[in-house]
């Protein structure tokens, strides 16, 4: 992992950490057996921390030495709550992370490495290892997994003439004009102009272009030819009057979704139950594909990873309590539970998971999508590329403009 620069903010951060780390020696030296009677502490984010306190309860009936507390954290007040955590020393025995932060905490020094004896990359998807991994060390098990597809509306597709998913841009692009042309939407795709985090909404663009932000070696390649042309293809739909140039904060595609005004957008896994709930209507009027094709089809990654902190005097029975989490079966209940994607692969073999045709379209893509880079300050390189997009989709900037700006800005984050 090529190594950028932090902010003052993280510099406080990382320095009063690591002078903990040294002062406790990584452990206390005084670590206890699994089978042992214990207390283990998690932090789970959002709805997953209430949902694991339901596991873990279980968990406890088959393990009566051992009490797992799982207290939920709000994703808002996440990333200081862990900041702060580790500068005092009092991370909780397991963490979960998003891929986002993981190469921050990582570099902290602050994160137990995975025994990948017990934990093997070949049990899960490739990306969702990867998000894991630092510099060739592992740090995070991969607990779920996320990417997005394309959805459609197979009704409105029929009415202008279409009876089948888009399987490039070019197919993709007709699609979206056919709707507005022959069936009379307002928008012919869903994808977001600005703001924070447009960054995700272009990545499918991105990588199936053959494009990154920084390649494998650390260098800024963000104004690469495969970045401009998937940049220019982006553009287009705000150029060409296919997708809303305006979209107000938290806007909810479904609803749109529902009554046609949007017929197309790119959306992660939970998009299947709120649509299943909230527009009953539209039930067997669509559909979810691979992301269209340039070079190949090719989303981007997400979910989460257990990490279990360095000064742990518990690291055993995290160990454990994450290789249920982690297993075949505790995957698959997890699905049950909260419909994240399982990320370790034979969880998909049984059930649900594997005679639903929307699901194995997500499981198609995951076999392809690609992670973001683990780097300590990714928010603020993506942030540039947020801006260069924005400066693209209002007709303010050309993709090469944006994208050079993008890179010498960038440039700027990366050490050298």
């Amino acid at each position: 992992m090529h190594r950028v620069a932090r902010t003052a903010t993280a510099v406080i951060a990382a320095s009063t950490a690591l002078a903990v780390v040294t002062a406790c020696g990584g452990s206390s030296g005084t670590e206890v057996a699994a089978d042992a009677e214990q207390t283990l502490t998690v932090w789970a984010m959002g709805a997953e921390g209430e949902k694991l306190a339901e596991v873990a309860k279980e968990y406890e009936k088959e393990n009566p030495h051992l009490k797992v507390k799982v207290t939920p954290v709000g994703w808002d007040v996440a990333h200081q709550k862990l900041v702060s955590a580790a500068a005092a020393g009092n991370l909780p025995d397991i963490a979960q992370m998003g891929g986002s932060y993981l190469g921050e905490f990582a570099e902290l020094g602050v994160l137990e490495p995975v025994d990948t004896k017990r934990f093997q990359e070949k049990d899960f998807f490739p990306a969702g290892w990867q998000q894991g991994e630092v510099d060739g060390e592992v740090y995070g098990v991969p607990w779920y997994v996320d990417t997005r597809v394309l959805y459609y509306r197979t009704d409105l597709a029929e009415k202008a003439g279409v009876d089948k998913a888009p399987a490039d841009w070019k197919e993709l692009r007709a699609l979206a004009s056919a709707y507005q042309k022959d069936a009379g939407t307002k928008w012919g795709l869903s994808i977001q102009p600005s703001g924070l985090d447009t960054v995700q909404s272009f990545y499918p663009f991105l990588y199936s272009a053959g494009g990154e932000i920084i390649d494998e070696d650390g260098k800024v390649v963000v104004d690469s030819p495969a970045a401009v042309k998937a940049l220019k293809e982006y553009g287009a739909y705000f150029d060409k009057g296919l997708a809303n140039k305006s979209v107000p904060p938290g806007y909810d595609v479904v609803k749109d979704f529902g009554n046609g005004r949007v017929p197309m957008f790119f959306g992660g896994p939970w998009h299947v139950t709120l649509l299943n709930e909230g527009q009953p209507d539209i039930k067997g009027k669509w559909a979810v594909a691979e992301v269209p094709a340039d070079e190949a089809s090719v989303s981007m990654a997400g979910g989460s990873s257990l990490t279990v902190s360095k000064d742990s005097p518990h690291k055993a029975a995290a160990e454990e309590f994450i290789a249920h989490l982690t297993s075949t079966e505790g995957q698959a209940d997890w699905y049950e539970r909260t419909k994240d994607l399982p990320a370790n692969t034979t969880a998909w073999e049984s059930g649900s998971l594997a005679d639903d045709p929307a699901l194995k379209v997500f499981e198609k893509q995951m076999k392809t999508a690609k992670a973001s880079p683990t780097l300590a300050n990714l928010s603020e390189i993506t942030d540039k590329v947020d801006q260069a997009i924005a400066q693209v989709t209002q007709g303010k900037a050309t993709a090469e403009e944006a994208l050079g700006k993008a890179k010498d800005q960038i440039e700027g984050l990366v050490q050298k």
